[in-house]
């Protein structure tokens, strides 16, 4: 009996890639789903083509993915003139056009940290001596030194002002659009309405790439959302022959679809968009582990950037449509039926009926997105 069954969930899986049973009902004392998220978004994160991008930035790029990772703000505003340094080069370049763009969003939560930083220390002197000429386009050479450290208990009192929203209004106050930014909004609008949530959600677009269709990521993640290859496909994009992320209209439904599920899941924007940028794993893990129930609740142990980021997706969408996201209803219910559910109704009646109805309620939630 156990073999049979054991051919029924091998079955279920290949034909339904990505279908995994929760640790509720395997009584496990850790998700499988969410180690499994967490993994493949650690690999991706952490792993990219280098062959897109000449040699002699790989180094400079490489840090600063991996400082806009870390918990510390003192890490971020540290890589900061070499990540100026960078921009100005990307934009200048044929090829950096993509990468400027994602840099250039990026560069708000370096240039907060700096800020932060600065007047914690009772300071108007950069943080670290500038280092010129082409010194600047490769890595610092040296970690921050320990007069730069802030103590452990004094972190989530100087870490507040970063995500202060009077302090992202204040920064974004006179910020002009994204060339791009009102024909996409106009497009793509609708699709967020048909998928069901709030349309003003579309400037995450602006937040996550300057509207730009082609902008990339040192580490793989591509187009106006940013969707990583495994979620992208996830979510019904196509990576090859032509890759979908760069499409505007697929991505977006993509990306409402995406952000209707995480809303659904941890029923909070704030949790929703923090999930978006740092891993639906790694935010329900801390939900768990802290017994909370909000962002608020969570966000000293959140990424640095994440602390950031969520406050900025909910500045920029106040300075663009003048409304607070808090203030929607929640996103109605998905109109049509997903064929993965759809694919799972017709293995019920070729397998054993009362197993494959079992296996249905365990990954309806996963599929149904």
């Amino acid at each position: 009996m156990q073999c049979k069954h054991t051919l029924k969930i091998g079955a279920l899986c290949v034909l339904c890639p990505g279908m995994i049973l929760s640790a509720e009902e395997w009584a496990l004392p850790f998700d499988i789903e969410e180690v499994m998220q967490e993994g493949s978004r650690l690999m991706e994160e952490y792993t990219w083509d280098e062959s897109a991008v000449p040699a002699e930035f790989h180094g400079l790029l490489s840090a600063i993915t991996r400082n806009l990772q870390s918990y510390d703000l003192v890490d971020l505003a540290w890589i900061r003139p070499e990540a100026e340094a960078m921009l100005t080069a990307l934009q200048a370049s044929p090829w950096g056009e993509p990468y400027a763009s994602w840099l250039l969003q990026r560069m708000d939560y370096l240039d907060m940290a700096h800020a932060v930083l600065r007047s914690y220390f009772k300071t108007q002197e950069p943080l670290r001596p500038a280092r010129t000429g082409d010194a600047l386009l490769t890595a610092p050479d040296r970690s921050p030194p320990a007069a730069l450290r802030v103590p452990p208990e004094d972190k989530p009192v100087m870490q507040k002002p970063a995500r202060n929203p009077v302090n992202w209004d204040r920064k974004l106050a006179t910020r002009a659009k994204p060339a791009r930014a009102d024909a996409l909004v106009a497009q793509l609008k609708p699709i967020f309405i048909e998928e069901g949530i709030p349309p003003e959600l579309i400037w995450l677009a602006e937040v996550e790439s300057t509207f730009n269709p082609q902008a990339q990521s040192p580490v793989g993640a591509k187009g106006l959302f940013q969707f990583m290859p495994a979620t992208a496909q996830q979510y019904g994009l196509k990576l090859a022959p032509v890759d979908e992320r760069t499409d505007p209209g697929k991505s977006a439904r993509a990306a409402a679809r995406y952000l209707k599920y995480l809303h659904r899941k941890f029923d909070s924007w704030p949790l929703a968009l923090a999930a978006y940028n740092a891993g639906e794993g790694r935010v329900g893990r801390l939900l768990r582990t802290h017994q909370a129930r909000s962002f608020e609740d969570i966000v000293d142990y959140l990424p640095a950037e994440t602390q950031m980021y969520v406050p900025k997706v909910l500045a920029t969408i106040r300075l663009r449509e003048g409304a607070e996201l808090a203030s929607y209803l929640r996103p109605r219910k998905m109109h049509a039926i997903n064929p993965k559910i759809r694919l799972l109704n017709q293995l019920a009646r070729a397998f054993d009926m009362h197993f494959a109805f079992n296996m249905r309620s365990v990954c309806f939630h996963r599929l149904d997105a």
